[in-house]
């Protein structure tokens, strides 16, 4: 297929190339095979309103490089795509919309605005996986799925009812987040806390009918709230209170009479030790005013306005009446003091507003049970986390965790499956503005997954269906088999494809939807499938700039990764993700990632080249092509170092070290197969024997074809070509295999590692190295043949040395070569030390010795001088207060960088003396 590759990587005229072939040949579809074991991942469904971004290139990445790698192991591989319809999100794109045309949900009604919502997702939704295709990921297109398809839908439709049976899903008046911005509910997980720096306001609540204590002084953030306030409480051991348990207060600004109580969640150290009680207003509050049978007024409604009952504040916008009831509390004198106070402020996670705890009748999902389920299949071993040091938060928060709110009062979305008979009711309120819905007692809630035609027990044909519609993550929990179809019929729940491909063999996630969705599909894979979703969860971090900043729009810091691959080539892209993706770890990115990771590519480009070339003017037969013995010393170090890169790199893989196998890869390719294995091996390409010839490439292409195998999961793309090149010209092994992706993943038999072949190439390397050190520190011209004494301190490295006399030559650009024992330093040479070797290279013939004195010199008070400069910056501590820490550091990174080079050059002086 690939005859000749050009002088030049161009990643452009590759990618498109290669990832239609892929998909012609059907090389990412997957169906059931008996007797071959499946390794299937489904994917975290990206938003419909989403576009890539570094966090889904990251994901997506690590997630291919899972399924590349199980597939050359021989498994049959499954990575099924699909979106999440993004409820809150979604329907927030599409408003605002409409907004900008001067107009409302309301104003299309339901039916028209969710026309509307699926013709938006019908031009944009499935954007993002399009773009997928561009990052080269292997995902089963035939597959794909989206939470409110028709099979999602049934899927959601039939574990709720299931649900509510089993009686886990109930409707009740409770304490939720409510975001007036989006005008619906939202679980506490979806309550993004940031710390803030608020005010703690010190307020005098006055005593009824008391004459030695005339106030009782509370501390609050939100005196607006005051306004609901059915009592403060202390706690039962605080000897401050004692006697003022059980005591009537008025209520500042509103006059109602409430009583003092102790209770042991107050915190005595906050404050003053006393705080107010608004059951309907604060979670810790709601549960004390459940335990006191407290009432709940409300003052603050789904608008984030004032209610009736806040009296004279009724009508004004929340933070408004903070003001005014402030301003009253100073009027009155009963505002003793303000302080700073940190703390932290729960925001909506779609839209950024400040979240207010309202009391409102809701649909909840009983957690006790499934939730102690999640957590024992992870402490017996069935669910294992990479790495392993997310687990002990996964539990946690299953340990903590209160009842889901499952109900959105929004549009786009699963609509509850809950029907009421309004055959015989009076009045229907809409909970919204928070009236009663007021049901006809005689007709319950008809719960199904089909349309009711008539009341089951009335008979009526007046139903209307619930407003709400579910959670998004409720969906989502169900994704990993829903998107097999499940359930098959109403009595048979599994399907072909289910028994096979389910449970799944890993999750990989970020860290920041760990309990919003890896947790729940826990707890809906074992209630509906009696089975763990998946067997391994592999967690990475969040991508950040190179200042360790989460890339946002805001702060202009975002890199967008079509824009890398456009410039920089997807595999580039992929790499410097990969070896950048340290498992659990946030990562930091720059465009100096993609250069270095650019960088290799070409690399790998030109030796692949290099190998061709000198291939193609020979033939191979299709037999073994090492088939030329004996080797020489570098080869079988170069086998060996190869085996030992076998072995790590599929341990890394195994592991989802991913970062650690793509820096095993760089740097046996770069360090040792280019730098040190091709440039020796021109010694028996350049020569005349043909033999040795075909032993070096044999050994060239065997090893370049296994480096593109073990680099393939990284960068598919690259490696493709590059195989196919190498393929074509050998016309060896592995006949009628369509791609790289379907051969074998190497093995490497870790009894044939010579250890002295890596000992004696490392002699010979530190020699090499300590030579190419001098030549560049005294400036000898690269091109300049030199003379080298090696003075060795044993026999056996004597004989090595003597017998690769050859390598050194090459390697060093060395005329000639003296080896032996206790050699004398001649005059005028430098001397550089490894080991117990003496190395001696005379100067006298390739330097003037007196020019390269002055030129040492005039660099040495160059070096001296700019020392001097930086040590005066970073002692004046005017400069170090004001200046940007960026700045410091550069200061004081040009003065080490001076101190080392002053070292550098007093040793080379010495040399010359």
């Amino acid at each position: 297929m690939v005859s000749e590759i050009s002088k030049v990587y161009e990643p452009k005229q590759i990618e498109d190339k290669w990832y239609k072939y892929w998909i012609e040949h059907r090389l990412f579809n997957a169906k059931k095979e008996e007797g071959k074991k499946p390794f299937t991942i489904v994917i975290p469904p990206p938003n419909v309103t989403g576009s890539l971004h570094m966090g889904h290139a990251l994901n997506n990445t690590l997630q291919d490089i899972a399924i590349r790698f199980k597939s050359m192991q021989g498994f049959n591989t499954l990575w099924v795509p699909g979106t999440d319809h993004g409820g809150i999100a979604t329907q927030n794109v599409v408003e605002k919309q409409l907004i900008s045309n001067g107009k409302t949900r309301h104003d299309l009604g339901r039916e028209k605005f969710i026309e509307r919502m699926w013709q938006w997702r019908k031009e944009t939704g499935d954007n993002i996986l399009k773009q997928l295709e561009k990052l080269g990921c292997s995902l089963d297109l035939e597959r794909t799925r989206f939470t409110l398809d028709e099979v999602c839908s049934r899927s959601v439709m039939i574990a709720f009812v299931g649900l509510y049976k089993r009686g886990l899903i109930y409707r009740g008046k409770r304490l939720v987040n409510w975001c007036p911005r989006c005008n619906t509910a939202l679980a506490d997980i979806e309550v993004e806390h940031e710390e803030e720096l608020g005010k703690l306001w010190h307020i005098q609540y006055p005593l009824i009918e008391e004459k030695e204590v005339k106030y009782i002084v509370v501390a609050t953030t939100r005196p607006e709230t005051m306004l609901g306030d059915t009592a403060v409480a202390v706690h039962p051991e605080d000897k401050r209170y004692k006697k003022l348990i059980g005591k009537k207060i008025k209520l500042p600004l509103i006059g109602r009479e409430i009583p003092i109580i102790s209770d042991e969640a107050v915190d005595p150290t906050f404050g003053t030790g006393a705080v107010k009680v608004t059951p309907a207003h604060d979670p810790t509050d709601f549960d004390i005013g459940a335990r006191h049978k407290l009432s709940q007024i409300v003052v603050i409604d789904y608008k984030g306005k004032m209610t009736v009952d806040a009296g004279p504040y009724a009508g004004l916008d929340r933070y408004a009446a903070r003001k005014k009831v402030l301003e009253d509390l100073e009027t009155k004198k009963l505002l003793l003091e303000t302080t700073n106070h940190p703390h932290s402020i729960g925001h909506c996670y779609r839209c950024n507003t400040v979240i207010e705890p309202l009391v409102s009748e809701q649909w909840f999902l009983k957690v006790e049970d499934i939730s102690k389920r999640a957590m024992e299949v992870v402490e017996e071993g069935k669910i294992k986390f990479y790495p392993k040091s997310w687990e002990k938060p996964y539990l946690s928060w299953l340990e903590n965790l209160r009842d889901w709110c499952i109900s959105r009062q929004i549009w786009w979305g699963h609509r509850i499956p809950v029907y009421y008979c309004k055959s015989n009711e009076q009045e229907a309120g809409d909970k919204i503005e928070g009236k009663e819905n007021k049901k006809a007692e005689s007709c319950p809630p008809i719960v199904s997954y089909e349309v009711p035609t008539a009341c089951p027990k009335c008979g009526g044909t007046k139903i209307e269906q619930d407003p709400d519609v579910l959670d998004t993550w409720f969906s989502s929990a169900l994704w990993p088999f829903s998107v097999f179809g499940w359930p098959k019929t109403e009595n048979e729940f599994f399907t072909s494809d289910l028994h096979y491909f389910y449970p799944t063999s890993v999750l990989v996630t970020g860290h920041e939807i760990l309990y919003l969705w890896v947790a729940r599909m826990v707890q809906m894979g074992l209630e509906f499938m009696g089975d763990v979703p998946f067997r391994e969860v592999f967690i990475h971090g969040i991508v950040r700039d190179k200042f360790g900043k989460k890339m946002s729009k805001s702060l202009g810091n975002v890199i967008d990764p079509l824009v890398v691959i456009d410039k920089y080539g997807a595999d580039a892209l992929r790499f410097s993700l990969t070896q950048s993706a340290a498992p659990g770890k946030d990562m930091q990115l720059s465009d100096d990632s993609f250069v270095g990771a650019r960088n290799f590519t070409n690399k790998l480009w030109n030796a692949s080249r290099f190998v061709f070339m000198n291939m193609k003017n020979m033939s191979w037969e299709r037999e073994f092509i090492m088939a030329v013995w004996p080797l020489e010393l570098a080869d079988q170090w170069i086998l060996s170092e190869y085996r030992i890169l076998v072995k790590q790199a599929t341990d890394a893989y195994n592991a989802y070290d991913m970062d650690t196998a793509a820096r095993l890869i760089y740097d046996f390719f770069w360090s040792k197969y280019c730098d040190w294995y091709i440039e020796i091996s021109k010694i028996r390409l350049n020569g005349e024997d043909e033999n040795k010839k075909r032993a070096v490439l044999s050994v060239l292409s065997e090893i370049l074809s296994g480096v593109l195998k073990l680099a393939h999961p990284i960068m598919p793309f690259i490696t493709e070509e590059l195989w196919q090149a190498l393929t074509d010209i050998t016309g060896k092994v592995e006949q009628n295999i369509p791609s790289i992706l379907k051969s074998a993943w190497p093995e490497a038999n870790q009894d044939k590692i010579d250890q002295n072949a890596i000992k004696n190439i490392e002699l010979i390397q530190g020699i090499v190295t300590s030579v190419r050190t001098v030549r560049s520190e005294m400036n000898v011209p690269p091109g300049k043949g030199i003379e080298v004494l090696i003075s060795v301190s044993s026999c056996n490295n004597k004989d090595v040395l003597t017998a690769h006399i050859d390598y050194l030559k090459i390697l060093m650009k060395a005329e000639n070569i003296i080896i032996g024992e206790g050699l004398s330093r001649p005059e005028q040479s430098a001397v550089a030390v490894t080991g117990e070797t003496e190395i001696f290279i005379p100067l006298k013939d390739l330097i003037d010795p007196e020019k390269e004195k002055q030129r040492l010199t005039k660099e040495l008070g160059i070096a001296v001088a700019d020392e001097e400069f930086c040590k005066k910056r970073m002692e004046n501590m005017e400069f170090v207060a004001r200046a940007p820490q960026k700045e410091i550091e550069k200061i004081q990174n040009r003065l080490n960088e001076d101190k080392a080079k002053i070292e550098k050059l007093n040793e080379n002086l010495k040399k010359l003396e």
